[in-house]
């Protein structure tokens, strides 16, 4: 297996519990996390004694006294030193960030990232449905790691956001897919990165369920009885796979066809869940004006979502929006749009994390905003980025279309699929 002391893989009875252990990153996603994850998931996607999977940050007590985390994202600093460094291969000649070269950590780390959301997506949502707690921090990509399974639990300490375009990069990890096919709040969310909470998400269906974060302890109880019984093969099964069956991994027991009735964990979120009111939730508040201003069906281009929202005299949510848009990166903000679009065309969620990748290695190559905007706000922490181009109509569509041009066959993302391509969201 490939540990680190970041990830904590267990087992609970029937549930194989993964606990993010990087506390001081607010539990930021490393290449090794990576690494780990992409080895244990196919172990337990395999494992038929398994009834879910549960994704854990730091609890509400732990994180004293500062607010918990979950994810807040993949560690992009270390890309970043990765990236303006200049490596040499065996012949002495400088390798090239951005081109998605084995061995480089601007190409690995989203490579296998993207494996990682990929696996999660197609993960079953019936014999192994995976359950992440969102008790404090979700952003980037403790985002794709999650939002993909069939289960998200806003608790009252949550706060998610998907705030890429403000670093110079896109809100990848497969927000491409589901956030250009969640009405106008998804183009809203992966232009202004703007922050929600519990409400917000159980008003979009970004999160399935609502527990208070002091009956986690509780929940995780019910949780660990309700999956104690082994799944339940019927004869049919048990003779289909052993005709199929060639060797001891195919030997594995997968049922042919599983009801929805067989997700055992259904019940207890049920019975955990609480209703909250979202009808003051800032998303149900702006809904007509994040309907006008961001829906991919009646504006074209990110400056027609500026347009628009110019119209709004008067409005406090076009002011601060057009703020929050303000202090993102033009190059980011069009490309991203341009990916909503593209994305929202593409069949599943595999074609999407492939297209994603073609985006983000043009994002780390050298000269592109993602070293200004990490500069800026982890390395310098200036807050001021020099962004390049420094205005929207600067970008070209030329500019636009070479983040989507191929790798080359040797070079693009390829997945390894168990399960039939789909996300939970």
């Amino acid at each position: 297996m490939v540990a680190t002391p970041l990830l904590l893989p267990s087992r609970t009875g029937n549930i194989g519990v993964l606990q993010l252990n990087n506390p001081k990153k607010l539990n930021a996603l490393t290449l090794a996390m990576v690494r780990s994850l992409n080895n244990i998931l196919p172990q337990w996607q395999s494992d038929p004694s398994l009834r879910a999977t549960l994704v854990l940050g730091q609890s509400a007590q732990d994180a004293q006294p500062k607010r918990p985390a979950f994810c807040a994202g993949g560690d992009v600093k270390s890309v970043y030193e990765n990236g303006i460094s200049s490596l040499e291969n065996e012949d002495g000649q400088r390798r090239r960030h951005g081109w998605g070269e084995v061995g480089l950590e601007t190409a690995d780390f989203f490579r296998e990232e993207y494996q990682m959301n990929y696996s999660v997506a197609t993960q079953s949502s019936t014999r192994l449905p995976q359950i992440s707690i969102w008790d404090g921090i979700v952003m980037g990509g403790g985002v794709g790691l999650s939002v993909h399974g069939k289960y998200r639990v806003a608790t009252q300490n949550t706060l998610f956001a998907k705030p890429e375009t403000a670093i110079g990069l896109i809100p990848d990890v497969g927000g491409m897919y589901w956030m250009s096919r969640l009405s106008s709040i998804g183009p809203y969310l992966a232009l202004t990165g703007h922050r929600l909470h519990a409400n917000d998400l159980l008003y979009s269906g970004i999160a399935t369920h609502y527990i208070p974060s002091e009956k986690l302890p509780s929940f995780y109880s019910a949780l660990q009885e309700a999956t104690k019984g082994p799944y339940i093969y019927d004869s049919d099964e048990e003779e289909e796979m052993e005709e199929n069956s060639n060797d001891a991994v195919e030997q594995q027991k997968e049922p042919a066809e599983i009801k929805e009735e067989d997700d055992c964990v259904k019940n207890v979120l049920s019975e955990f869940h609480e209703t909250i009111d979202t009808t003051e939730s800032h998303l149900c508040i702006n809904a007509e004006a994040i309907e006008a201003a961001f829906s991919l069906d009646h504006q074209t281009t990110v400056e027609d979502v500026i347009q628009t929202l110019e119209t709004m005299d008067g409005s406090k949510f076009a002011s601060f929006t057009l703020e929050e848009i303000s202090n993102s990166s033009p190059t980011s903000l069009k490309v991203t749009w341009e990916g909503l679009k593209r994305g929202r065309e593409l069949p599943d969620i595999g074609s999407v994390l492939q297209m994603e990748y073609r985006m983000s290695q043009a994002f780390m190559r050298e000269g592109s905003d993602f070293y200004e905007g990490i500069r800026a706000k982890l390395v310098d922490k200036d807050g001021a980025p020099k962004w390049n181009p420094s205005i929207l109509e600067e970008v070209t569509d030329d500019m636009v279309h070479s983040y989507f041009q191929s790798l080359g066959d040797e070079h693009e993302l390829k997945l390894q699929q168990t399960n039939p391509p789909s996300s939970k969201l």
